[in-house]
């Protein structure tokens, strides 16, 4: 019977997919410095001293060096690469996702991430799955990594791209077709005539913006394409041809025509709010931002640095460029490429995430910003009343020159882009060490421990002390920005943040919170980001229960990895019967999870809730979390 590119990965890997929970053991993990620090420091606590499956750590997400905080991160994370044998990347190398795309991500294997867009990694036929810190820990320790088996939807595509239209509007195409909830519980799997119309920096885009709807992950075949990237970084060898069967049958199916788009761009404040950039087109801007780890490609900084050559950006316009490695901007140097865009006016920064993350490039109060990155969420940019769209590096690169959102099909004719043969080596590019077990581990006074949970109780009566609406991120649990990233180390100093942006009094009543209580919110509570601190750092004083319409994937799993029950309306409707500190009450707690079944007591009358749980999940969650489950395992 023919198979799914998927499943071929996955029969390869001896993963039984006709199970209800996959286990994974991947070929590569993933972190960087926002995630790692506390994933090293949960490893450190259960004992771990030998890992699995060759590890990166990328230093690219707090490259702001403002006191000692970020600096004391770095060096702990490299003595924990030395002492573990992982591969360090320092900072300023570059972005994680591109500089693994360009360096270690090869067709046919499987990484793991401890970030949500490592699904970048797709783009070269990698299945490359996102997830929080500590699951990505556990993994590396030699444990399975579990997840709910996807549905495999077929994304074909048909045609070639018309002039001015990229693999960014492609992703924006299925954002719009989908939503940002649209993907959960699916794997994006593309094929058929209009794949090898797109580069492989194109298909990563898609790949890396698929994380947006919630998919566990995006996957491209490994063809031709593939070979001539693998071939410009120096690894050919990694390359084989690998692709789903003729006439495999997915789950479902979606067509796209790739000649009938046009450029399209995400209005703030969701990646899935697209519209054409012809019907915005005229709206003033205040910045531009061109990078982050979905468009700072090789590919992408040339047409920009085309577009602009002999112009000059428009007066009053912030902007600036983000190249996503120092290959890539090596390379940009040996062509000249960089000389249009510093000529043009903009700022070259840092081979990091910067803007995308919130450090640095933060827009004006009520400020307007065009960006190439991947999420536009309220707050993201740092500006809390900033509005943010999404377009690619083309329609960013012609909206710079105008000042205001410019359809790029007003340039006529767009560029002919000619990509090196082959990428300029750089000095420092990746640091391989074998482990040395008695390294010691030097850790600034801002590394504390990560607090653990509780075990799971048979009976609890908590109030409520928060409630949310639909689409909650992350980022509104717990913001990201430069603050907040230099404490990732610190959950206490992180606690005068908790929930800020929905309810900026919340933390100067910590102390009269009871120890345990739970949280109300709608659907896709907690989508975005993979950071587990939005889980932990409530935790750490008391949050117990999350009960919403609905959770995303990774936060979901980051709640039962942290002990925290992770309940879901029966009814949706019954969020409409809960006000703040209603006491909610379940008895036979234990008995209700093995059923996937809990009610709830309130003073409203009772209310049905769900919680499916794997046999492994159930094990974590009873335990108090998985560092707890970890220990106990080890000792046995």
């Amino acid at each position: 019977m023919p198979v799914t590119l998927f499943e071929r990965i996955c029969r390869e890997h001896k993963i039984d997919t006709s199970l209800e929970s996959l286990a994974i053991y991947p070929d590569q993990g993933l972190m960087h410095d926002a995630t790692a620090t506390p994933a090293c420091l949960q490893l450190e606590a259960a004992g771990i001293r030998r890992l699995v499956p060759k590890t990166y750590v990328y230093c690219d997400h707090n490259l702001l060096q403002v006191g000692f905080r970020n600096a004391d991160d770095h060096r702990y994370l490299r003595d924990m690469a030395r002492k573990l044998g992982m591969v360090f990347s320092a900072p300023g190398t570059g972005i994680c996702h591109q500089t693994h795309l360009e360096e270690a991500a090869f067709p046919g294997g499987i990484l793991l991430g401890a970030d949500s867009h490592t699904p970048m990694a797709g783009g070269l036929g990698m299945l490359a799955i996102g997830a929080g810190g500590i699951e990505v820990a556990t993994a590396l320790a030699g444990e399975a990594f579990y997840t709910a088996r996807p549905l495999v939807v077929g994304v074909r595509l048909e045609g070639q791209l018309p002039a001015w239209v990229t693999g960014k509007d492609v992703v924006l195409e299925l954002l719009r077709r989908v939503s940002v909830r649209g993907g959960v519980g699916r794997i994006f799997e593309y094929h058929g005539p209009g794949v090898a119309e797109l580069s492989v920096p194109e298909r990563a885009t898609i790949c890396n913006m698929g994380a947006e709807t919630g998919a566990t992950t995006s996957l491209f075949p490994s063809d031709e394409r593939t070979r001539q990237y693998l071939k410009r970084f120096g690894r050919e060898s990694a390359w084989r041809p690998l692709a789903a069967d003729p006439g495999a049958v997915y789950d479902d199916e979606i067509v796209i025509h790739l000649d009938e788009l046009v450029p399209l761009i995400a209005l703030p404040d969701s990646p899935d709010n697209v519209r054409p950039v012809a019907e915005v087109a005229g709206l003033p801007l205040n910045q531009v931002c061109i990078g982050s780890c979905t468009n700072a490609s090789f590919r992408d900084l040339a047409v920009v640095s085309a577009i602009w050559q002999g112009r000059r950006i428009a007066s009053g316009v912030d902007v600036s460029v983000t190249p996503g490695t120092r290959r890539t901007l090596a390379a940009l140097l040996e062509t000249g490429l960089v000389s249009a865009l510093v000529e043009a006016g903009a700022r070259l920064l840092d081979c990091a995430c910067g803007a995308c993350n919130g450090v640095g490039q933060s827009p004006c109060s009520g400020g307007a910003s065009l960006r190439t990155f991947n999420r536009n969420f309220k707050g993201r940019t740092g500006t809390a009343d900033a509005r943010a769209y999404l377009a690619s590096p083309e329609t960013a690169a012609a909206s710079a020159l105008t000042g205001v959102i410019t359809d790029p099909r007003s340039l006529n004719t767009p560029p002919r882009i000619v990509v090196p043969g082959c990428f300029p080596a750089v000095g420092g590019t990746l640091e391989a060490s074998a482990p040395e077990p008695e390294t010691v581990c030097v850790r600034g006074p801002n590394i504390r421990p990560i607090p653990s949970g509780t075990p799971l109780p048979d009976a609890f009566a908590f109030p409520i002390k928060l409630i949310a609406g639909d689409n909650v991120t992350t980022d509104h649990l717990l913001p990201g920005g430069a603050e907040m990233l230099s404490l990732r180390s610190n959950i206490p100093a992180s606690v005068p943040h908790v929930f800020e942006r929905l309810d900026p009094d919340f933390a100067a009543h910590v102390s009269e919170l009871p120890p345990q209580w739970i949280v109300v919110g709608g659907a896709n509570f907690g989508q975005g980001s993979s950071r587990e601190h939005a889980v932990i750092v409530p935790m750490s004083i008391g949050m117990k229960v999350v009960l919403a319409v609905s959770l995303a994937r990774i936060f979901r799993q980051n709640l039962i990895n942290n002990g925290v029950i992770p309940l879901t309306f029966v009814n949706p409707a019954d969020v409409e019967r809960l006000a703040l500190n209603d006491v909610l009450e379940a008895k036979h707690l234990r008995q209700g999870l093995r059923e996937g079944r809990v009610t709830l007591c309130t003073p409203h009358g009772t209310i049905d809730t769900v919680c499916r749980l794997t046999p492994h999940e159930a094990e974590i969650l009873e335990a108090g979390g998985i560092v707890a489950w970890l220990k106990a395992r080890r000792a046995n």
